[in-house]
C-alpha cells in the first residue's frame, strides 16, 4: 500500500526588530517556499524584508507579498498608525515586494510614494488609484529630520529597471531590495553565520544578479560617493551587518569577472508582461554560465540610442515577444525597431514568446533578423501555456546553447595554447567512468563523469569536478540530492555513447535508457555496475568548474567482482 502524503499549509510568520536607531525591520518569513523568479529550487524558503524609519517624519520602505496581506498589515498597525506615514519608499515595483502597496495606501492615503520615475509609473498601472508621489533620480535626498537623511542611488536592471537603493546618513545603513539578498528563512535578524548563508548568497546572485554583472559594478561605483555602509537592509533573507565587506566584495569580485567576457548577448524583455521576465532570467542564466556576458534591457523603459549602442557590440540577441496593443505597445514596437536596424551579419539570434495577453507573433519578425543576415541559433521559445519547471529547464539550456556556440572558437584556442610537455602529463591522470543522475521536482538532469575521487571517511564523502556551463550544474547545489551510478569495465560503451551525445535544449537525456527510481527520486541506471546515493555538502569554485563535495546515505553494487570502468587520456586540455 503506498502511503498519501499529508497536506500542510504553508508556514508563514512575521518577525519584527530593531535594526539602528529610529529603525524596525517588518520581515515576512515564507519558510517553506521552493519556487522562485525563474522557478530556482529553493532549499531554505524565503523573507520579504520592509523597515519603518521614525525620524521627524516617517518613512516606510517597501511593503510585503499579497500572501501576507493580514500578517503584515496587523504587524505594520500595531507598530504604527498608518496615517502618521509620511513617505512610502518603493525600491522596485516587483509583486513580492510591492504586493501591499495598495492597502497599504488605503491606510495612508497621505503617504508620498517615492521612487524612480520607471518605478512610479509602473505602480500607477498596479494600484489603479490616484496617489501623491515624488520621484527621485541618482543624487536626491529626503531628509526625514532626526539626522536621517536619505540619499538615492540609481541602481536599474537589479534586477528589475526600476530600482533605486536609499541610504539613511545617520545610520549608514543601505536598503537595496533584491541586491544583495538571498532567499535564506531563519529566525537570524542579521548574517552572523557566514557558513551558512554563503551558499544561498551565492546561488542568488548567480541566478538574478549575475547576468546583470555590469549593472552592479555601475551601482556599486555610485555607491562608494556615500562614504561607510555599516549595513545593507536588503529584501531577502538576514539583513548584512556582520559581514558587509565580505559580502560586499564578493559581488564586485564575481560582477568584475563576468564583465571581463570577450563576447555579450543582449537579452530583451518586457517587464510585468506575462512570463516575460522570468522567460528571459531562465536564458540569461544559461549563457551568464558559459564566460559569456549578458545585459538585460527593458523593452518598456529603455533608451534609443543606448539599445543601438549595445546590439552593435553584441554578438548575439535573445528578443522577447512583446505586446502589439496596451499602452507600450508604441514604445516597445519603436525598440524592436531599433534592435533591428542595429542589427548585423554574424550576430546570433534567439526569440522567445511572453505568453502574454496579446503578444507580437514571432515568425515575421524572426524572418527579417534572417534577412538582415542573423543566424537563429536555438529553435524559437513558443509558450502554450504557464510555464513549467521544464519550461525553464529547456530555456535555460537554450541559454547555455548559445553561450557555447558563441564561445566555441575560444574553447579551441585554449586546448591548442597548453604546452605540449605538459599537456601529455595532465593526460597521464586517469579516473573512472561515473553518470550522475539527478532530479529535483519536474527536472532530471544526467552527465558523464571522470573526475570523481572520494574526500572523507567519516561521514563517507566524494567531489565531483562539474563545468559551470553543464545543464546538470544546477541541480547540483548545496542540499541537492543524486545519484552517482559506476560504470562497469567492459560494459559501458552503449550507456557513455548514449550520454555524450549533444542533446537539444529541454530533451529528456533518459529516453530509451533502462532506470529505477532512487529513495532520493533521482534516477537510477539500471545497467550501472554500482550506485551511490548522495546529498551536496558544499561546493568550492575553481575557474571553469565547480568542485562539488557530496555525502554518501546509500549504495549498492549489483557485480561483486566486476571493475570500475577506466578513463585513460592523453591530453589534459579537455575531457
Amino acid at each position: 500500500m503506498v502511503a498519501t502524503p499529508v497536506r500542510t499549509e504553508k508556514r508563514l510568520t512575521i518577525q519584527t526588530g530593531d535594526i539602528a536607531p529610529d529603525t524596525t525591520a517588518i520581515r515576512s518569513l515564507d519558510w517553506d517556499r521552493d519556487r522562485f523568479d525563474i522557478e530556482f529550487g529553493l532549499q531554505n524558503g524565503t523573507t520579504y524584508n520592509s523597515f519603518i524609519i521614525r525620524g521627524e517624519k516617517l518613512a516606510l520602505v517597501d511593503t510585503s507579498h499579497e500572501k501576507f496581506r493580514q500578517l503584515y498589515l496587523d504587524t505594520l498597525t500595531g507598530l504604527i498608525d498608518p496615517k502618521d506615514i509620511d513617505y512610502l519608499f518603493i525600491t522596485h515595483t516587483e509583486p513580492d515586494h510591492s504586493g501591499l502597496v495598495k492597502d497599504v495606501l488605503q491606510l495612508a492615503p497621505q503617504a508620498v510614494v517615492v521612487g524612480s520615475k520607471v518605478a512610479l509609473q509602473f505602480l500607477e498601472n498596479m494600484v489603479h488609484q490616484p496617489f501623491e508621489k515624488l520621484v527621485v533620480k541618482n543624487g536626491d535626498t529626503v531628509d526625514l529630520g532626526k539626522g536621517h537623511e536619505f540619499t538615492f542611488i540609481n541602481a536599474p536592471n537589479l534586477h528589475w529597471p526600476d530600482t533605486i537603493f536609499s541610504y539613511d546618513k545617520g545610520t549608514q545603513t543601505l536598503f537595496t531590495c533584491d541586491a544583495f539578498g538571498m532567499h535564506y528563512c531563519s529566525d537570524a535578524l542579521f548574517d552572523e553565520d557566514l557558513g551558512a548563508i554563503a551558499p544561498d548568497y551565492r546561488f542568488y546572485y548567480d541566478c538574478l544578479m549575475g547576468p546583470n554583472a555590469r549593472s552592479v559594478l555601475s551601482a556599486m561605483k555610485r555607491m562608494d560617493a556615500l562614504g561607510e555602509i555599516k549595513m545593507v537592509a536588503n529584501g531577502h533573507g538576514p539583513l548584512l551587518l556582520h559581514n558587509v565587506g565580505e559580502l560586499l566584495d564578493r559581488y564586485q569580485k564575481w560582477s568584475k569577472a563576468k564583465a571581463k567576457a570577450e563576447k555579450t548577448v543582449a537579452v530583451f524583455y518586457v517587464s510585468d508582461y506575462g512570463y516575460s521576465d522570468r522567460v528571459s532570467q531562465a536564458i540569461a542564466h544559461g549563457i551568464a554560465k558559459t564566460d559569456v556576458a549578458v545585459e538585460m534591457v527593458d523593452l518598456k523603459s529603455s533608451d534609443p540610442q543606448e539599445v543601438q549602442e549595445l546590439v552593435s557590440r553584441c554578438a548575439g540577441l535573445v528578443v522577447g515577444m512583446p505586446s502589439i496593443s496596451g499602452e507600450y505597445a508604441e514604445e516597445t514596437a519603436a525598440t524592436i525597431g531599433t534592435i533591428l536596424a542595429a542589427s548585423k551579419k554574424k550576430q546570433v539570434i534567439g526569440m522567445f514568446e511572453s505568453y502574454g495577453d496579446d503578444d507580437e507573433p514571432i515568425d515575421p519578425l524572426l524572418r527579417k533578423f534572417r534577412d538582415a543576415g542573423l543566424k537563429e541559433i536555438f529553435p524559437s521559445i513558443r509558450l502554450k501555456d504557464t510555464p513549467t519547471e521544464l519550461t525553464y529547464q529547456l530555456c535555460e539550456e537554450a541559454g547555455t546553447d548559445m553561450g557555447q556556440w558563441l564561445t566555441r572558437e575560444k574553447a579551441v584556442k585554449q586546448m591548442k595554447a597548453l604546452d605540449t610537455d605538459l599537456d601529455q602529463a595532465m593526460g597521464r591522470l586517469s579516473g573512472g567512468l561515473y553518470i550522475i543522475t539527478a532530479k529535483k521536482g519536474e527536472i532530471k538532469g544526467a552527465m558523464l563523469a571522470s573526475w570523481v575521487t572520494q574526500a572523507s571517511f567519516e561521514p563517507l564523502g566524494f567531489t565531483i569536478a562539474v563545468a559551470k556551463d553543464r545543464a546538470i550544474e544546477s541541480l547540483m547545489q548545496v542540499g541537492d540530492r543524486f545519484v552517482l551510478n559506476v560504470l562497469e569495465e567492459g560494459n559501458y560503451q552503449s550507456l557513455m555513447k548514449h550520454f555524450l551525445k549533444r542533446f537539444k535544449p529541454g530533451e529528456d537525456r533518459f529516453e530509451g535508457v533502462k532506470t529505477q527510481v532512487a529513495k532520493n527520486g533521482s534516477p537510477i541506471l539500471t545497467e550501472a555496475l554500482a550506485y551511490l546515493e548522495c546529498e551536496v555538502g558544499s561546493r568550492m569554485e575553481c575557474d571553469d568548474h565547480w568542485i562539488v563535495y557530496s555525502k554518501v546515505e546509500i549504495g549498492r553494487v549489483s557485480k561483486a567482482d566486476a571493475l570500475t570502468a577506466i578513463h585513460h587520456r592523453k591530453v589534459g586540455n579537455h575531457y
